[in-house]
């Protein structure tokens, strides 16, 4: 009787990880050159994204729903892309928004204005405009965009990025050594999966004594 349970037993421990399994180091992942994480005890998961970015959109509702069930050992982080000079506008608004403490009012009201509705919200102006329409404080926009920091601020995710050699968004970094993004995971749907499995695999290396 011994003989049967064991093995029974065994598969049902295996049950949990038949999941991750399938995620393979080349195939649905990359590895990175690690960088140091700004999470400190927590597991960093950083987006490199820019609003102009049609598979950034695509992304988001996925994405946002798995930001919903993250673990308390993991941060999320975003940081803008800034390839150019029109790049540096989208990015200058998040950071203000970041600044205002309206990113959840107005990030995703960003990206739906620029790709659904196809408004041209490319300049300072207008996108104070916008924030105005939506409850925000023109002024406080158009003071944080123009700060004396915001400049700091886009070079910190230009360095960051290079760092990592971002030439593309969206793609997702797992605590500073782990890449990802729709393309490879296989797909907007699957993405979340296999950031699950890289923060549960980052959080068990974080655990595990170095030889």
């Amino acid at each position: 009787m011994r003989s049967l349970i064991r093995p029974a037993l065994f598969v049902l421990l295996l049950l949990p990880f038949a999941g991750q399994a399938q995620m393979l180091e080349g195939v649905e992942y990359m590895r990175v050159a690690p960088q140091p994480v700004e999470t400190g005890s927590k597991v960093e998961v950083r987006e490199f994204f820019g609003y102009g970015c049609p598979h950034c959109y695509t992304l988001e509702p996925s994405l946002d729903r798995w930001l919903k069930t993250l673990p308390k050992n993991t941060q999320f982080v975003r940081t803008p892309a800034v390839f150019n000079e029109a790049w540096a506008v989208h990015a200058r608004a998040y950071y203000a928004f970041e600044a205002l403490g309206i990113t959840a009012t107005m990030h995703y009201a960003l990206f739906h204005a620029l790709h659904a509705e196809k408004r041209a919200l490319n300049n300072p102006d207008s996108l104070a405009a916008f924030v105005a329409e939506k409850g925000g404080d023109r002024k406080a926009f158009l003071d944080a965009y123009n700060s004396f920091g915001m400049q700091a601020n886009l070079n910190r995710a230009i360095q960051v990025a290079r760092a990592y050699n971002i030439d593309s968004v969206p793609t997702l970094i797992v605590d500073g050594k782990y890449m990802t993004n729709a393309n490879i995971a296989g797909g907007y749907d699957k993405l979340p999966k296999v950031l699950d499995f890289l923060v549960k695999k980052a959080a068990a290396e974080r655990t595990t004594p170095k030889k």
